[in-house]
């Protein structure tokens, strides 16, 4: 899976499917389901360790999750995604810190949250050979400047203005577009405008591919997004499966124990052990 093969897949009118991913356990098994991206999000931050939003999330914590995941998932299209303050401070530094996904993450892809006052850092990196996600539409590491999470291009100002956002990352380089959070026909016009695929996270039916928290897919997360339907209730699930394992500790219902000795090793032991015990005999009574 190349950037070439989604290329293939966008001209050829087939969907591509993407999830998040943070290891390479949950990579190897979503490579064998045909998953054709995996994200390494910086949701790890909120997902993985905690945190209440995707601001606090590390950068070297996401280079080793790609890593990981990338060895998980060898043969499928690994996409990292660069935390906050990681390519805003400066363009020099995030030409760096993207090479590092590449190097030491073994990324396929970077993306960036971004608009078009970034297109010379797109350029840059495009520059560097660096393959280039550009996110548009809500961009989730502003919410604080922003006053929360929110949707983007509900006015024909914004809707205007996110398609020549689009336009302009494209025209600078990115290799893929991944829109966030808007009215469905604002990405379909986006969609019609793009040269390169374009991936939906709540953007509507008419992106080329549509991406989605893994643990809301499955049911785990407090709060549902209404984009992200779950496919199945794995959190009640996880929570009989715990409470069984509890049960079964406590009333030591374990099953067979795998390991044995030899009948010889066992007589030998047993005659070693008894001697133990006659030795602290003895030293008890000596005190």
């Amino acid at each position: 899976m190349t950037i070439r093969t989604l290329g293939k897949m966008m001209r050829s009118g087939q969907r591509i499917s993407c999830l998040t991913c943070y290891d390479a356990t949950t990579a190897r098994w979503l490579e064998q389901a045909g998953i054709e991206v995996l994200l390494v999000g910086d949701t790890a931050g909120e997902m993985v360790l905690g945190f209440p939003s995707t601001v606090h999330t590390p950068l070297e914590f996401l280079i080793t999750l790609t890593a990981g995941v990338k060895r998980g998932a060898p043969n499928t299209l690994v996409m990292a995604d660069m935390p906050f303050l990681s390519y805003q401070a400066d363009d020099a530094e995030g030409v760096r810190n993207a090479g590092r996904f590449m190097t030491e993450g073994n990324a396929d892809l970077v993306k960036v949250e971004v608009d078009r006052t970034f297109a010379p850092l797109v350029a840059r990196m495009s520059r560097a050979g660096i393959p280039v996600v550009a996110h548009i539409g809500s961009r989730p590491q502003m919410s604080k400047q922003q006053g929360g999470y929110s949707a983007a291009g509900k006015s024909c100002v914004d809707a205007v203005a996110l398609l020549d956002d689009a336009r302009a990352l494209v025209d600078a380089g990115a290799h893929m577009l991944l829109v966030e959070a808007t009215p469905a026909e604002v990405a379909e016009q986006l969609v019609r405008e793009s040269s390169v695929p374009v991936m939906g996270c709540g953007a509507g039916p008419a992106c080329h591919g549509q991406v989605v928290v893994l643990q809301d897919l499955l049911g785990l997360t407090a709060w549902q997004p209404a984009f992200a339907l779950p496919a199945i209730e794995f959190g009640p699930q996880l929570l009989a499966a715990a409470r069984g394992w509890m049960q079964r500790v406590r009333t030591n219902d374990l099953g067979p124990h795998p390991y044995t000795m030899t009948d010889s090793q066992r007589d030998a032991f047993a005659a070693a052990a008894a001697a133990r015990r006659g030795g602290s005999a003895g030293s008890s009574g000596a005190n």
